[in-house]
C-alpha cells in the first residue's frame, strides 16, 4: 500500500515526545542541569562544543552527570565546523574546549577540570590521583596513541598495516586484562573515574576502526561487557554517539582517517553509510518504544532549517521529507517527488547523534529516509567533507 504524505499538522499529532532537559535524563539539548536542586545552587558552567563531538567535553559532561552536580552549559563552535565565537575567544584565548567555570574561576584541560571538580565536590568512585586510577590513566593514553598510529597514518604496505594493527591489539590485550581483573564489568570494583576517562576515545575507537579498518572493538569479551555496562547507565546513553556520526566527524578532528581497503572494512563501511543500521555494534541495549516519536519531534522542531539548508528546492524537499516521516510513523511506503532521492540522502547523512536525537531515533529516521529515497532513485547526496564539517552550521541546530 502506498500512502499520500501526511501534512505537518497530521504529523505533529503522531508524537507526544517530551523530555525535561533540566531535571530529566542526560540529554544533549540542555542548557541548564539542576537534578532537583535550585538554580541558586549552580556553581559550575561547562563550555562544550555544540555538536557533542569533542571527546574531552564528553568526559567532563559525563562526570558532572554521574555526580549530579548542578551546572549551566554554554555551547561553543569547534573550528572544524565553523568560526569560534568571539565571546569565547575573549574568555579562553586559546579557544580550547572544554573549559569550566567553578565559583567564577576558569579552568581548561579536561584532567585539570576533573581534579578541580573532585576537590570541590568529591571524587566519583576512586579519584584521578588514586593509586589504582593512575596506571589506568596511563593505559588509556597508550591505547589512544596506538589507535592514532593505526588510524591516522597511511600504511605503505600490508606489513606496515599489520604491524600497526598488532600494536593496537597488543594494548587492547592489556585493557582486557585490566577489565578481567575486577569482579564486575568496570575498570575497578565499581563504576568511577577510570571508566569516565576511557569512555570518549574507546567509543570513537569502536566506531572508527569498524569503519576504516574492519575491526570491532566489541569483539573483545571484557570490552564488550564494559560497553554493555556503560549502556545500562542513562548518563552514558545521553552522551553516546553512533558509528555514522563518529566516522564522519573524526577526519577533520584527527587530521585524517585512513582506510585499509580490506574486504571486511569495505562491507562495514557500506553498511554504516547506507544501512541497515540496526544490529551495528554501536549500541546493544533494547530500542526504546518512543524512538520514532523522538525522531519525529526533533525533525518537526527544526524543520524550517532542515528544509532551508538542504540543496534541493524547498517545496520539493518539504514534500519528500513528509513522505519519509509518513513512512517512519506508519510503516507504509509514501512515494516522494521525482528527483528527491539525493535530497533525502543528504539529510540521512547529516543526522547528528546525540546533538539531534538519540541513537535509536536516528536509526529509525535514517532507515525511513533511505527507504523513501530508494523509491525514486539511487542518487546520493553531496558527499560529506573530510577537511572540515562546515556543512554542520551549529547556529541552526543549537537547541
Amino acid at each position: 500500500m502506498t500512502l499520500a504524505p501526511l501534512n505537518w499538522t497530521e504529523l505533529e499529532a503522531l508524537t507526544d515526545f517530551q523530555i525535561d532537559t533540566v531535571n530529566g535524563p542526560t540529554n544533549a539539548q540542555a542548557r541548564l542541569r539542576l537534578f532537583g536542586h535550585s538554580e541558586s545552587d549552580v556553581r559550575v558552567t561547562l563550555y562544550r562544543d555544540n555538536h557533542a563531538w569533542c571527546p574531552y567535553c564528553q568526559k567532563v559532561w559525563l562526570w558532572l552527570e554521574e555526580k549530579q552536580i548542578p551546572y549551566r552549559i554554554e555551547k561553543v563552535t569547534m573550528f572544524c565546523y565553523g568560526e569560534k565565537e568571539s565571546w569565547y575567544k575573549r574568555k579562553v584565548p586559546s579557544g580550547m574546549l572544554p573549559a569550566l567555570e567553578l565559583d567564577g574561576r576558569l579552568i581548561t584541560e579536561s584532567d585539570d577540570i576533573l581534579l578541580a571538580l573532585e576537590r570541590a565536590f568529591g571524587s566519583l568512585g576512586k579519584g584521578m590521583e588514586d593509586p589504582q586510577v593512575i596506571p589506568l590513566r596511563r593505559l588509556e593514553r597508550l591505547l589512544f596513541r596506538a589507535w592514532c598510529g593505526w588510524l591516522c597514518y597511511p600504511s605503505t604496505s600490508a606489513r606496515q598495516e599489520q604491524h600497526s594493527r598488532e600494536q593496537f591489539t597488543g594494548i587492547v590485550d592489556k585493557v582486557e586484562f585490566a577489565l578481567a581483573s575486577t569482579p564486575g564489568p568496570y575498570f575497578l570494583e565499581e563504576f568511577g573515574t577510570a571508566d569516565v576517562i576511557f569512555t570518549p576515545y574507546v567509543e570513537r575507537m569502536n566506531a572508527s576502526l569498524y569503519y576504516y579498518k574492519g575491526y570491532s572493538l566489541r569483539s573483545n569479551p571484557s570490552l564488550s561487557a564494559w560497553f554493555d555496562a556503560m549502556e545500562s547507565r542513562s548518563t552514558y546513553r545521553g552522551t553516546q554517539s553512533d558509528f555514522h556520526t563518529h566516522v564522519h566527524d573524526l577526519p577533520p578532528q584527527m587530521g585524517g582517517c585512513w582506510e585499509n581497503g580490506e574486504p571486511q572494512m569495505l562491507i562495514n563501511k557500506h553498511r554504516v553509510d547506507n544501512g541497515p543500521w540496526f544490529g551495528l555494534p554501536d549500541v546493544t541495549y533494547p530500542e526504546p518504544g518512543n524512538a520514532r516519536q523522538e525522531a519525529l519531534y526533533r525533525v518537526i522542531k527544526h524543520r524550517a532549517n532542515i528544509i532551508r539548508v538542504n540543496p534541493a528546492d524547498d517545496a520539493l524537499f518539504d514534500q519528500a521529507l513528509r513522505c519519509a516521516l509518513t513512512r517512519m510513523m506508519t510503516g507504509e511506503d509514501c512515494v516522494p517527488p521525482p528527483g528527491s532521492d539525493a535530497a533525502l540522502r543528504y539529510l540521512r547523512d547529516r543526522i547528528n547523534v546525540p546533538r539531534d536525537m538519540s541513537i535509536y531515533a536516528a536509526k529509525r529516521l535514517r532507515e525511513a529516509l533511505e527507504a523513501t529515497a530508494a523509491l525514486v532513485g539511487d542518487r546520493q547526496g553531496t558527499p560529506i567533507m573530510l577537511k572540515h564539517r562546515r556543512d554542520q552550521d551549529p547556529a541552526l541546530f543549537a537547541r
